[in-house]
This record gives structure tokens, sequence and C-alpha cells, in this order.
């Protein structure tokens, strides 16, 4: 995302130098001292204006709208202070128009096309000489336009794909919500049913047969302890995720940040292997963390009486050293018997994870 909108901006940037450079020339040619200051004014009003539109325009989270009322005002502003400067010796607002004309992708999405002739138009009218006004806000603008649809429609289709990925990812969570709290309704709903109307009978009993109502509160105590357990069961199985499943999850995501992931992961791994997955899941945040990180090698070898992680990465040039995360998941480890290590060499960051299978 950052390196496609700095190469849209450089890309549009040469629209904005256009605004800047052809009006300025004939603030330039102008020689009477009022208008030179009021050429000069409406140069930097609508330059400053148009810069920070094209900005936020490709900025996600930006205060766009402000900027666009802002180049609005610029613009009608710059009629009046830039149509009559060098009049009859240099069309100075129709290279307003022309930068208008060449940013219209951007500034006004859908309906950019409406915006050329009604620019042209504007240009022919305030110039002196109509014809060369309409030319130049029309022919230099639509050579702007030209180069410009291309890097502003790419941006559009990057922008869309993050908010696609976005929306996978809350979709993905979702799913796993409802799946769970289905699944929970599931394993609960029949025994609490069961528990309150034995605890109801328990209730009524307590009265006229002390004995059964305490066999029937028994059987509560009994009916609940196994409900929390089986409850305790399932939540630890939704906590505990196999290795390859966690490796492919990481893969995905490293691939989507742009960083090159090879996997190598046995099949019919031990369950100790199972206790990997949160080392796993610590380096591969750590990898995320690591922006200069460019590929990633994630290593599973299965021996006769250890399981080994090897997580490599060339993102250790400036990483932080070892943080909470890393403290965490060794005295984890170290309660099933497992050791961790890290280390770098080169530039190289690696973390090796080892249990006993």
């Amino acid at each position: 995302m950052r390196r496609a909108r700095v190469l849209t901006l450089v890309s549009l940037g040469v629209a904005w130098a256009t605004s800047l450079i052809g009006p300025g020339i004939g603030v330039v040619l102008e020689t009477r001292p009022g208008w030179v200051v009021a050429g000069l004014v409406g140069v930097l009003l609508f330059a400053g204006a148009h810069a920070g539109a094209l900005y936020t325009a490709v900025t996600p989270g930006r205060a766009q709208s402000r900027w666009d009322m802002a180049l609005l005002a610029a613009s009608l502003l710059s009629v009046l202070l830039l149509a009559p400067v060098a009049e009859g010796r240099w069309d100075t607002w129709a290279w307003v128009g022309a930068a208008l004309v060449g940013t219209a992708p951007v500034l006004v999405r859908r309906w950019w096309w409406a915006v050329v002739p009604l620019v042209v138009a504007v240009a022919a009218a305030v110039s002196a000489q109509p014809v060369r006004g309409a030319v130049v806000a029309g022919g230099v603008g639509v050579t702007l336009l030209v180069m410009h649809v291309l890097p502003v429609w790419l941006w559009d289709l990057v922008v869309q794909a993050q908010q696609g990925r976005e929306a996978r990812a809350r979709l993905a969570v979702i799913e796993e919500r409802l799946r769970f709290a289905r699944d929970v309704h599931d394993l609960l709903g029949h025994r609490l049913t069961v528990i309150a109307l034995k605890a109801e009978l328990a209730s009524r009993l307590a009265a006229v047969d002390g004995a059964r109502a305490g066999a029937e509160a028994d059987e509560v105590r009994a009916l609940a302890a196994a409900a929390l357990a089986e409850l305790r069961e399932a939540v630890h199985g939704y906590r505990t995720v196999e290795l390859d499943e966690q490796a492919s999850a990481i893969e995905q995501v490293l691939t989507a940040a742009g960083v090159r992931c090879t996997v190598s992961v046995p099949a019919g791994l031990p369950s100790a292997a199972r206790e990997l997955s949160w080392a796993l899941r610590e380096a591969g945040t750590n990898v995320l963390r690591h922006s200069r990180a460019r590929w990633c090698t994630i290593d599973v070898v299965a021996a006769a009486d250890e399981v080994r992680l090897t997580v490599a990465n060339d993102g250790a040039a400036g990483a932080p050293g070892r943080g909470s995360g890393l403290t965490g998941l060794a005295e984890r480890l170290a309660r099933v018997g497992g050791v961790v290590r890290t280390g770098e060499e080169d530039g190289v960051f690696t973390l090796v994870a080892t249990v006993r299978s």
C-alpha cells in the first residue's frame, strides 16, 4: 500500500507542478505590481490546496472532504486572481485548468469526464484568446489525464484489494465466533435445561421428601460438573491448533504482507508438536513487525525423541531484542519440557523451538 501510494503521488506530482509552474510563468511576465501580488497569492493558494487534495485522495484515513472543499474554493478564487495576469501574453489560468483536467480522475472519481469540458470552457471564457486558452487547458490537461488514468486505476485496485482482505479477515472472525457459539449452545443447552428442571424438582421435594430432594441436588451437582468439564475441554480444543494449520495460516499472512515464505512441515507429527504452534505464532508476529523482512522460512523436523521448529527471516537488522513475548513462550515450553533459542547472524534472525515427542 505504501509503495503504491508513493508511486501514484509521484505520477500526480507532474500535474501539481503544472499548477505551480504554468501560472507562475504568467506572474513573472506580469508588469503591474498589483496583479503580480494577486497572481502570486492565487498561485500559492491553488497549489497548496491542489497538493493537499491530491495527497488525501490517495491516503486512506485522511480528511479528504475538507481538502476537496479547499480546492474548490481555491479554484474559484484563482479565476479572479489569475485570469487577468499577463493578459494577452500568457494564458495564466488555462494552466490551472490543465492541472485540474489532468488530476480529474483522482479528484472527482467516477464522473471526472464531465469536468473536462467544463474546465476547458472556463479557460476559454477567461482567456484573451479563447482558442489558445482552450487548447492549453484541453490539450495539456488531457495529456496529463491520459498519463494519470493508469496509476490512479491501479491505486484503486490496490485499495479495493486491501479492503477485500480486511473484509475477509473480519468475516472469518465472525464465522468462527458463530461456530463457537453454536458449539457452546449444542454442548450446554440440553444439560442446562436438565439442570434447571432437576433444581426445580429438588426445591419442590425439599419440604415433603428430603432424601429424594438431596438425591436430585446431587444429580444437579454432577450434571453441572460434567457440563463444566465438557466446556473446558471444548475451549481447550479451540485454543489448541495443529502445527501444520498454524504454519499454513502464517504463510498466508506473510505472503499477503509481501514476505516470501517457504514452509516445510511433515505429516503425521506427534501430539506434542501442538505446543510448537505457540512458538510459530510468536515468530510470525515478530516477522510482521520487521518491516524490512523480505523472506521467511519455516521448517519442522520430527526426530525420534523431539520435534524441532526453526523459523528464520532477514528482518533482524534494527529489530528489538528479546521481548516479553519470547520470554513468555520460553516459560510455556519449559512447562512441557521444551526449549526455545534465538540468534542473529549476518542480518538473519533465527528462532529454534523444540519439544519432547
